[in-house]
């Protein structure tokens, strides 16, 4: 079994949420974590640096054929486990997995209702919400290379739960779960990664100093470094948002695409 714990999720899904609960939970610092600090403890798999020199182009082929390689490296991070942020689907391309399992010694995937996701990933890419509506339908879905990062296979919205829940060792959390009832929720990760008894007064304090009230003002005083050019990373963080701001058509369409998953995770 590898080094590696997966936090995995679909973009916009409350990946940086648990990064940040998390740290504040482990690392037990004496005020906030910083949002602009989360990769001194947890990395982001599809960072550039970790596959090619600065100013340097690869094809996903070559991107491809080093994964097992950067994967590797990622496991000497730290002396015991390594969290890895990752937003792609547990699948393979070009014959090789997008998350090696040699490496891997788990996930923790968040989910998230498709039709939230659908309003907060518009929101981030400055894309239209009927563009990101067939964009989560797409099978052949992904985040481009650029500068900071190399490509994410994300594939449509419900292959990406499937490969997901179908893979060994993971636990998956429900992002409206982690709303409503977060002591409970946190607590079920912390119990997950096996770091020992869950402390009340230390969960507590961990999920007090993620709130989406403190990075959201920890956007707005210091300025995100994940943060778009379309505005905010830290918007809202509600769940069903979609009522009030999804047409009946478009609610519709992505219930018409992603019922069997969404029923099967208690959305619809």
């Amino acid at each position: 079994m590898g080094k590696i714990v997966w936090l995995a999720s679909y973009p916009k899904s409350g990946n940086t949420w648990v990064r940040a609960f998390l740290h504040n939970y482990i690392l037990q610092p004496e005020t906030p974590h910083s949002i602009n600090s989360l990769v001194e403890f947890s990395v982001a798999e599809c960072a550039a640096a970790f596959f090619h020199a600065p100013g340097e182009s690869l094809s996903t082929e070559q991107v491809q054929a080093l994964r097992p390689q950067v994967h590797e490296r990622l496991t000497r991070l730290h002396p015991d486990l390594v969290f890895v942020k990752t937003h792609n689907a547990n699948l393979e391309m070009h014959g090789v997995p997008l998350c090696t399992p040699a490496h891997t010694a788990g996930a923790l995937y968040i989910v998230r209702d498709p039709r939230d996701v659908a309003l907060s990933y518009a929101a981030y890419t400055g894309k239209s919400v009927d563009e990101m509506i067939a964009f989560m339908e797409n099978p052949g879905a992904a985040n481009a290379s650029d500068d900071a990062q190399v490509f994410e296979r994300l594939s449509s919205w419900s292959e990406h739960v499937r490969s997901w829940v179908a893979s060994p060792r993971r636990l998956l959390t429900r992002y409206e779960d982690l709303l409503a009832e977060p002591e409970r929720y946190f607590a079920r990760i912390i119990r997950f990664l096996g770091t020992g008894e869950v402390e009340a007064k230390r969960l507590a304090r961990a999920i007090e100093f993620s709130s989406f009230g403190q990075l959201a003002a920890q956007e707005a005083d210091q300025g995100y470094n994940a943060a778009s050019l379309n505005g905010k990373f830290f918007r809202q963080g509600k769940s069903g948002q979609w009522r009030e701001r999804l047409t009946p058509a478009q609610a519709e369409r992505i219930a018409a695409a992603h019922g069997e998953v969404m029923r099967q995770l208690g959305y619809v």
